[in-house]
Order: structure tokens, then sequence, then C-alpha cells
């Protein structure tokens, strides 16, 4: 995930400049909600694109993991928009958590979240093949590739 947020830094730095200079945004809470969404939108857009058709991003070819669907094919579209939108579940339960609790500033902002992350990592070793949720609710399944031979 670290990896990934690195190589998101330039998608996402050019994606917000684009929106502030088409809106004409003079401060960054000037159309947050806006921004908000329209990153969400490319965040999105990268993974779905690499995702599907068997692409990797950067950090999966590095690791050497391949998404596939349940038969073992490459991500549709569809499919790999699902699992997007199933991925923010490592995030999303904590946030909206502390945004019930009243929590907007503070240490618990950050403490609410990470514990979600921490028992959404944890969750895999309830699943007897080790997947996580959202890959199991996607019906997509992570693979190793095998190392490159050095004859």
């Amino acid at each position: 995930m670290v990896y990934e947020g690195l190589l998101l830094f330039g998608p996402v730095f050019g994606a917000g400049w684009l929106f502030s200079v088409l809106t004409q945004q003079r401060h960054a809470l000037f159309h947050r909600e806006g921004m908000q969404a329209w990153i969400f939108f490319v965040i999105g857009l990268y993974f779905v694109w690499f995702w599907s058709r068997g692409r990797q991003t950067l950090p999966m070819k590095t690791w050497r993991i391949r998404l596939v669907d349940r038969a073992g094919k490459p991500l549709s579209y569809n499919r790999a928009l699902l699992r997007y939108l199933l991925s923010w579940l490592w995030f999303l339960p904590g946030l909206v958590l502390a945004a019930a609790l009243g929590i907007h500033t503070g240490p618990l902002l950050l403490w609410i979240p990470a514990a979600n992350v921490v028992l959404w990592a944890l969750a895999v070793y309830l699943d007897p093949q080790r997947q996580f949720l959202h890959d199991r609710l996607a019906g997509t399944r992570l693979l190793r590739e095998p190392a490159p031979s050095t004859d």
C-alpha cells in the first residue's frame, strides 16, 4: 500500500492541479467535496485500468503479484471496478465511525481508521484461503507469480 501510495502521488497531484485550474480554486476548502470526488474517480481509473485485462500496477509487478478472477482469468472492467469500490472498506468504516462519534480532529481521527485497517488485515486469517474480504466479495484473488529463472 505504501508503494502504491508513492506512485499515486503523481497522478493525484496532476488531477488536483487540473481540478484547481479548471474550477479556479483559490482556497483548499473551496469545492472540497468536488475535489474529493474527482480524486476518488482518478484513483479508481488508475486501479481499474491496471487491474483489468491482466495488467498490473508497478508495485504488483515488483512484488510479482497478479490479480485474477475466481477462474484465474484477467479481470473485466466491471469486476475491477467492484474490487476498487470494495477495497475502500479498508478505510471507510473507521472514517464513518469517527464521524458518527463526532471526531473531526485529534489523534482519534487517526487511530479509529488505523484500527479499522488492522482489523481488516487480520480478517484474512478468518478465511480458509487467506483472502481479504474485498477479494472474496469481488470474486477476485491475488496470485504470486514465480520468480524469473536465472538460467
